[in-house]
């Protein structure tokens, strides 16, 4: 644990004990959403579920990436994972991206992985407002994986026909953001 680290987070005014909770929630959102995002693509299948395949695909690694960005940081705040996994999953910060009843229903999937990336901004965002100006490494962590999520939300929120966001799929390039925190 850093514990100079720990101890300037502390001065700065953050409460500690608070943000350990929501990383670690959001971490476990982070690691379920990976899985469920899983189930979600072997579904996108057909005419319509081909052309989201890719998307959900990068949304699904970079939610993996996120977690394990993630983790180094909760370690350094003298925070840690539950031992027990399904602790962990039950905990998460957003609810599990189950598949839809009707599996082959690509706009119902859309809208599962949809509200789980706003479920993620939200999270984010959270932690960069309780952060912000007062642990820096948190919040330059925290600001990254919120950058990748709002591109994540655009990307699904077009595909329901929410309208333009401008932004674009990364080719050959996964968590431009986050990768710096993964070296």
């Amino acid at each position: 644990m850093a514990k100079v680290a720990r101890k300037m987070v502390e001065d700065a005014g953050v409460d500690v004990e608070k943000l350990l909770d929501l990383l670690i929630k959001n971490a476990a959102a982070e690691l379920t959403t990976f899985y469920y995002y899983t189930i979600l693509r072997c579904n996108l299948i057909g005419l319509k579920g081909e052309g989201i395949k890719e998307i959900a695909e990068t949304a699904r690694i970079e939610d993996r990436n996120h977690f394990e960005a993630l983790i180094p940081r909760i370690y350094e705040l003298g925070g840690k994972l539950p031992d027990d996994m399904k602790v962990f999953h039950d905990m998460s910060a957003c609810p599990p991206a189950n598949l839809p009843k009707d599996p082959s229903n690509v706009e119902e999937i859309l809208k599962v992985l949809l509200n789980a990336e706003r479920c993620a901004v939200r999270g984010y965002t959270e932690i960069c407002n309780m952060t912000a100006g007062k642990d820096h490494r948190t919040y330059d962590l925290a600001l990254a994986i919120l950058n990748e999520e709002i591109e994540h939300e655009s990307w699904f929120a077009e595909f329901l026909g929410e309208g333009p966001s401008g932004h674009f799929l990364r080719r050959g390039e996964t968590s431009p953001f986050v990768s710096k925190f993964m070296k």
